[in-house]
C-alpha cells in the first residue's frame, strides 16, 4: 500500500472540521512547509482517501458494533460495548466528514482536469461514507456540507433529511457506474500503485458501485419498499449495464501494510505491547460461538484461537485441579462459581464465547488467570493469533464482499423482488465467504448441513459473514429484527440501540439550530430511557420510523 509522505498527510488534516467548525478560514493555520492540497497531484490523495474509509470502516465494524452484534465481548474497559454505555459525548462524526473533504479536494481537481476514471472512484468513496454516516446517525448535512469554502454562510448546514441522502447517494453511484463504463485504457493519469484498492481497475470499481448501490437499495427495503423494488430490479435485470461483485476475487478489501502503528490492525500486539492492550481486551462472543459451533463452522477456527486450558466436569467434591493440560472440576465447585455469578459453565473442549454484558465478563469460565480485568483468560477463546499480528492475509479492511452481494439477492428472492431461486443465491454467499476465508473446501458439506431454511437463514450467515464489519450486520438487524439477539443483564436498556447520539460538542453545540431540527424528526420509542430528549441511541430515524422494526 502506497505510503504518503507524514508532511503531506499533516496538511490535508487541517481540512478536518471544516463543515461544522464556526471558525473563520482565515483563522486556519496553514503548514508553509507542507504540500498544498489545491496544486497536488490528485492522485496522490487517493491512497490517503482509500485507506482513511478502510481504516475506519475496520474500526467501527471490528470494534464497538463487534460488541453491538454481538460477534465478540471486551473482558475490561466494557462498558461501551455490549453494554451500550452510550450518550452526547460518546461517538462523533468529525472523522467521516474530514475524509469526506479530502475526498471533496480529489473530486473537484478530477472534475476540473477531466479525469471521468478518478471522478467515478470519488463518488463511490463520497456515497460510501455519506451512507455510512446516515446509516449510523439520521439527518445530517449533505448537499451544503463540503462548502465551507464558499464563505460563513456554509459553516451551519442544515441537516438534510435522511430520505434525500439515500436518494442523493444513489444518484451518485449511478453517475459512477457509466462513468467507470470504459475499458482502462480510455483513461488518463491512472496510476496503479496509487489506487490502493483496484489497482486502476474501472471494471473491478464499477462492480462496488454498483453492488453499493443494491445494498442501499435493499436498505430502504422495510420503508420505500416501491424504490427498493425498482431499484434492485434494474441492477439485477441488466447485468451487463450493472455489474455486480460476486466473486470473493472482487471483493473491495485493503490490507495492512504493518510497518507502522498507524498503517497496522489495530489489535496487533507488536506495537501494543501491553499485557493488557487492546487484543487481550477483547474475546469471543458467547452468541457467534454458540451459533458456529451449532452449524459446525470452520471460520470459527479462522477466527477464534481454542481455548487454551479446557475444563473438564469430573466426579467428586471440592475438585479444582490442572491435570494434563486440562482443569479438572467437580460439580459443586461448578454448581458455586454459577450460583455466586449468575454465569453458566462452558465445557465445550475447543472453543467458548463470553458471556454478553455481564457483570463478571472479567473471570468467565472460572478465570482465575487476571480476573481483576480478566485480559488473560485460558478457559476462553480469544481471537486467533493472526490478529496479534501487524497483518495477515485474511486481517483485511473489509468494504463490500461477493458474500454481501449474494446474500442481498437472496433475500431480494426470497421476498419476490426479483426472480430467482433464494437457496442458489443463499449457497452462493456461504460459498463466497468460504473463499474468503480460505476455507472454500468445506463449503459443499457445510451447504449440505445447512441448507437453505427462509429469511432467517439468510439473514443469519449474513451476521456471520460481515465477521469484522459488524455495522453492516447491525444496519439488517435494525430493518428485519434478524438474527433475534437480546441484551445481556447489564446492557443499559433491555434491547440494542438503533443509533448513535448526535455529539454534543461536535454535532449539536456548534449547529444548534440545525442539530435541534433533526433531532426533533426522530420518533422516540419506549426505550427511551433516562435520556432527556429524542437524541437517543433508541430513538427512531426515518429509515425506522412507521416500519414496526426492529421493536
Amino acid at each position: 500500500m502506497y505510503k504518503i509522505k507524514s508532511r503531506f498527510i499533516i496538511t490535508l488534516s487541517l481540512l478536518i472540521g471544516l463543515v461544522i467548525s464556526c471558525k473563520d478560514l482565515d483563522e486556519l493555520n496553514i503548514n508553509p512547509n507542507g504540500v498544498d492540497p489545491a496544486v497536488a497531484d490528485l492522485n496522490f490523495l487517493m491512497p490517503t482517501v482509500i485507506t482513511n474509509l478502510g481504516q475506519t470502516v475496520y474500526n467501527i465494524g471490528s470494534g464497538v458494533f463487534s460488541g453491538v452484534m454481538q460477534h465478540t465481548q471486551q473482558t475490561g474497559w466494557f462498558s461501551g460495548y455490549n453494554n451500550y454505555d452510550w450518550d452526547v459525548a460518546s461517538h462523533s462524526w468529525n472523522n467521516y466528514y474530514s475524509i469526506l473533504m479530502n475526498n471533496e479536494e480529489f473530486f473537484n481537481k478530477a472534475v476540473k482536469d477531466g479525469y471521468e476514471f478518478h471522478e467515478g472512484v470519488t463518488r463511490v468513496i463520497r456515497a460510501y461514507i455519506f451512507g455510512l454516516i446516515t446509516d449510523i446517525w439520521g439527518d445530517a448535512p449533505y448537499k451544503d456540507a463540503l462548502e465551507a469554502e464558499s464563505g460563513p454562510d456554509y459553516f451551519k448546514p442544515v441537516f438534510d433529511l435522511q430520505k434525500d441522502i439515500y436518494i442523493g447517494i444513489l444518484a451518485d453511484l449511478d453517475t459512477a457506474n457509466t462513468l467507470l463504463s470504459k475499458n482502462a485504457a480510455s483513461y488518463d493519469n491512472i496510476v496503479q500503485k496509487q489506487d490502493v484498492l483496484y489497482k486502476g481497475d474501472p471494471a473491478k470499481w464499477r462492480k462496488f458501485a454498483n453492488s453499493l448501490a443494491l445494498r442501499y437499495y435493499m436498505r430502504l427495503q422495510a420503508k420505500e419498499q416501491g424504490i427498493a423494488e425498482q431499484g434492485i430490479k434494474k441492477i439485477t435485470g441488466d447485468p451487463a449495464k450493472y455489474p455486480l461483485i460476486t466473486d470473493a476475487a472482487d471483493d473491495a478489501t485493503l490490507g495492512f501494510p504493518g510497518r507502522s502503528s498507524s498503517d497496522s490492525n489495530p489489535l496487533n500486539t507488536v506495537y501494543d505491547i501491553d499485557p493488557a492492550g487492546a487484543y487481550m481486551r477483547v474475546k469471543m462472543g458467547k452468541t457467534l460461538v454458540d451459533a458456529l459451533r451449532n452449524l459446525n463452522d470452520p471460520r470459527l477456527a479462522v477466527w477464534a484461537n481454542k481455548i487454551e486450558i479446557p475444563l473438564v466436569l469430573v466426579e467428586g467434591t471440592g475438585i479444582d485441579r490442572i491435570v494434563d493440560g486440562k482443569r479438572e472440576v467437580s460439580q459443586d465447585v461448578v454448581d458455586e462459581f454459577e450460583t455466586t455469578n449468575s454465569m453458566e459453565v462452558d465445557f465445550h473442549p475447543e472453543y467458548a464465547g463470553v458471556t454478553i454484558s455481564h457483570s463478571r465478563v472479567q473471570i468467565f469460565n472460572m478465570n482465575n488467570a487476571n480476573p481483576a480485568q480478566g485480559t488473560k483468560n485460558p478457559h476462553a477463546s480469544h481471537l486467533n493469533d493472526r490478529y496479534r499480528k501487524t497483518s495477515d492475509p485474511l486481517v483485511l479492511m473489509r468494504l463490500m464482499s461477493a458474500a454481501e452481494v449474494n446474500l442481498i439477492l437472496a433475500e431480494a428472492a426470497a421476498r419476490g423482488l426479483i426472480a430467482g431461486d433464494p437457496a442458489g443465491y443463499y449457497a452462493e454467499g456461504i460459498r463466497e465467504s468460504f473463499n474468503a476465508w480460505g476455507v472454500g473446501d468445506d463449503f459443499d458439506d457445510y451447504i449440505a448441513d445447512n441448507p437453505y431454511n427462509g429469511l432467517e437463514s439468510i439473514l443469519e450467515q449474513k451476521w456471520i459473514a460481515n465477521w469484522t464489519s459488524a455495522q453492516e450486520a447491525w444496519f439488517d438487524w435494525r430493518r428485519t429484527g434478524l438474527p433475534a439477539l437480546t441484551t445481556g443483564p447489564i446492557a443499559a436498556r433491555p434491547v440494542l440501540p438503533i443509533r448513535w447520539y448526535y455529539h454534543y460538542g461536535n454535532e449539536i453545540n456548534k449547529n444548534t439550530e440545525n442539530a435541534e431540527a433533526a433531532i426533533s424528526r426522530l420518533q422516540p420509542t419506549q426505550y427511551l430511557g433516562t435520556d432527556q430528549s429524542n437524541n437517543s441511541a433508541w430513538s427512531k430515524m426515518w429509515l425506522l420510523q412507521e416500519t414496526g422494526k426492529p421493536y
